[in-house]
């Protein structure tokens, strides 16, 4: 009688399990069907507006980024370009939901779901050079859908900017 509770119990997660990611996926189908391809496309910072919608979140330099008004002024941190590039790689690839879409010459650019809803979200990060050793970075993070996002494209990026400043200062020592 046991192994039959259990038998059972172990088909009945694993058909939860399967409707959930069906479900899943099937809501990201949903969504491009409704709004087009989630990759929202790569950014000129130089020339960057930001939109009238709060659904954005922007951290740049004034410098990078002179006609945007940024959520927070991006940090310089102590290590050369190439490098912060592959620290910001690792950041945001170790968040959930989250992959590249394409690693341009200057530009990364990453897709990030949300964990219920799939909503996409597009996240453009550039990495500049500071002279030596020193590199700062722009990321501007949008939503593909909705008028607001309750502040979740804001909180995202500063949370990825916090975990490189500190790869960078642990590689720096």
């Amino acid at each position: 009688m046991r192994k039959k509770a259990v038998a059972i119990g172990l088909v009945s997660v694993g058909l939860g399990y399967g409707l959930w990611r069906g479900w899943e996926t099937g809501l990201e189908r949903t969504w491009q069907g409704l709004f087009g391809s989630p990759d929202l496309g790569p950014v000129e910072f130089a020339t960057l507006k930001r939109r009238s919608t709060p659904n954005d979140a922007l951290i740049c330099s004034a410098d990078i980024c002179p006609q945007a008004q940024p959520d927070a002024e991006s940090p310089v941190f102590p290590v050369p370009k190439d490098r912060l590039r592959g620290i910001v790689s690792d950041v945001v690839l170790a968040e959930p939901g989250t992959r590249l879409l394409d690693r341009g010459q200057e530009q990364d650019r990453y897709l990030v779901r949300t964990r219920l809803m799939r909503y996409p979200d597009t996240v453009v990060v550039q990495v500049f050079d500071r002279g030596q050793d020193a590199s700062t970075l722009a990321l501007y993070s949008r939503s593909q859908i909705g008028r607001s996002d309750f502040g979740v494209n804001r909180r995202r990026i500063e949370r990825w900017v916090a975990r490189i400043g500190a790869l960078a200062a642990r590689q720096q020592s």
